[in-house]
């Protein structure tokens, strides 16, 4: 039997979740978290077998979250399951521990393959990204611009493309306005923009909003 603990903010996909597992003798939903804090909270004061993640979650959000959750259980495997596409987030988390990353377009089969096979102690990447990433190496494409943003950066970079002012960053990052306006500034160095307004365009262009 493998304990899964399903960390979302949204009751309707942690509901849908378990539907999906009740429906897998050897799958079961053990616990629920709706933010980062609960994650961490919960691992340490249980032992599951999987954690299924939201990479997009308030306060500590997934990123954040999984890379303390890799240092307090590096042994507990982590899956990512996001609504944001795999190119925008998929290195990122795998850099940082996670042993699979699937959408949230995903069929209810395909999740559970992928449980599977990361329970099996394999990573599991989608076909699509697979492709995604074989066509990279294939036409020896630079990497976009946003890529070599901090992991940090790439957070504050997408909360001010979903239009999200310095004050609200600042307590869902749980920072200091004054070091929101840094990140900024490195932001706009690094991208080589001048404007909020510049920065919003970018974040839509790439895709790194909905």
């Amino acid at each position: 039997m493998t304990k899964i603990l399903v960390a979302d903010d949204h009751a309707i996909v942690r509901v849908a979740l378990k539907q999906i597992f009740s429906e897998t003798p050897d799958l079961v939903l053990a616990d629920e978290a709706c933010d980062g804090f609960e994650v961490l909270d919960k691992i340490r004061r249980d032992d599951f077998d999987l954690v299924v993640l939201d990479i997009s979650m308030p306060g500590k959000g997934g990123l954040d979250t999984l890379k303390q959750l890799k240092i307090e259980k590096p042994q507990l495997p982590v899956l990512i399951l996001s609504i944001h596409d795999e190119e925008q987030y998929a290195m990122r988390v795998f850099k940082a521990g996670a042993a699979g990353y699937l959408t949230k377009k995903t069929i209810p089969e395909e999740l559970v393959a992928a449980i599977r096979k990361v329970m099996s102690g394999k990573k599991y990447v989608s076909q699509a990204l697979a492709e995604k990433l074989v066509g990279v190496l294939d036409t020896d494409m630079g990497a976009p611009p946003h890529q070599a943003l901090s992991d940090r950066e790439f957070q504050v970079l997408c909360m001010i493309g979903a239009g999200k002012k310095p004050a609200e960053i600042a307590a869902e990052l749980h920072l200091s306005v004054k070091t929101v306006h840094t990140y900024r500034s490195r932001i706009l160095d690094k991208l080589h923009l001048n404007t909020n307004a510049e920065l919003t365009y970018y974040a839509v262009k790439e895709g790194l909003v909905e």
